[in-house]
């Protein structure tokens, strides 16, 4: 398949963010551009088109957006997988690392239920600390989880992703 539109073009890069050493693979300036936003949702939506998806999750912040319009695409609910005491009713959470430090995520307890094939949605992948400890988080609540998601990935290795299953990953920097 051969691709018009170059969504690397619509994502800036800018350094030593948050700390020295790091590039922010900045997606507002994709979010802004109604093209580059439409494709990388397509992109995302495309391998799933014709499957049974019962949930997608999206992780705070900017999976709230690329997995809100995923969701409504493949006719799916969304689940907000959100940063601790974020979250207003009974909540199940786990820690996990980051690139850059420890935290803890969690979702309602409720949103997920035993058996529902679940979809996993943000923006990018660098360690795969957090989107492993959202799979392990949604696997706890008894999901089916298909895929791990991303438009960007920075991953140094190919392993990291292949920890957690097949992972889809459309717009690598």
């Amino acid at each position: 398949m051969t691709f018009d539109y170059d969504l690397k073009a619509s994502v800036r890069t800018i350094p030593d963010y948050p700390k020295p050493g790091i590039l922010f693979r900045d997606i507002t300036t994709l979010l802004g551009d109604a093209r580059a936003f439409r494709r990388a949702v397509d992109e995302l939506v495309h391998p799933w088109a014709g499957n049974k998806i019962d949930k997608v999750a999206g992780i705070e912040a900017r999976g709230f957006i690329l997995g809100g319009a995923v969701a409504h695409q493949v006719s799916a609910g969304f689940v907000p997988i959100r940063k601790r005491g974020k979250l207003p009713h009974t909540t199940v959470r786990i820690a996990y690392s980051l690139e850059y430090g420890l935290d803890e995520m969690e979702m309602h307890a409720d949103a997920i239920h035993p058996g529902e094939r679940v979809l996993l949605v943000d923006d990018l992948i660098a360690t795969g600390g957090t989107a492993e400890g959202a799979v392990k988080l949604m696997r706890q609540a008894g999901a089916d989880v298909v895929a791990a998601c991303f438009i960007i990935s920075t991953c140094r290795s190919s392993a990291a992703p292949r920890s957690y299953g097949r992972w889809t990953c459309r717009c690598e920097h």
